[in-house]
């Protein structure tokens, strides 16, 4: 697997705390895949995490401040001249554009349907949900996987299956892979 595989986290991956937890573990060094956003991206998590997910606006502040500090290779920037000619969903086309810049293949997202493949298939990139990002990745290496899923659960102060299944809210597929593995 190439560690320098760049993949763009949209907003709502990044809003979602439990999947983006074991995303950014994934993506810190030795990664499994660079992750990469932008400022839009980060403005547009700090939106949904405040208004929507009711965090204190201190608790999303030093969330993204730890972001830029893990990740400083992550913030594409100059990608702007793009945006004009993706056909994507009018309010996701700056995360089309900054995968196009930063040469992306794929764009990780809750939202699939702002991103239809003839949107996408003449930039050469794909989107994924995050569940389907997560398999791959598991099946590719599975232990470095589950020694992430491990340790977030330690910090969590829960067993791996406890984790696993609060995980399996937002990526079921992903959590019944895992879960199905430790069963075996």
């Amino acid at each position: 697997m190439r560690a320098d595989f760049k993949v763009v986290l949209d907003a709502c991956v990044l809003a979602n705390y439990s999947v983006a937890n074991l995303l950014l573990s994934l993506g810190e060094k030795p990664r499994l895949y660079l992750p990469v956003w932008s400022e839009e991206i980060l403005a547009e998590t700090r939106r949904t995490q405040v208004g929507r997910l009711g965090w204190p606006e201190r608790i999303a502040d030093s969330f993204q401040t730890q972001l830029r500090a893990v990740f400083p290779e992550s913030l594409a920037q100059g990608f702007e001249h793009l945006i004009g000619e993706c056909t994507n969903d009018e309010k996701d086309r700056h995360v089309l554009a900054c995968a196009i810049h930063s040469k992306a293949e794929v764009i990780l997202t809750f939202n699939l349907k702002d991103f239809p493949e003839e949107s996408l298939s003449r930039w050469q990139v794909s989107a994924e949900h995050p569940q389907d990002y997560l398999i791959t990745l598991f099946r590719l290496e599975p232990l470095q996987v589950m020694q992430h899923l491990g340790a977030i659960a330690g910090k969590r102060g829960c067993s791996l299956e406890d984790h696993l299944i609060d995980l399996g809210r937002f990526v079921p597929a992903f959590s019944t892979v895992v879960l199905d593995e430790l069963d075996s």
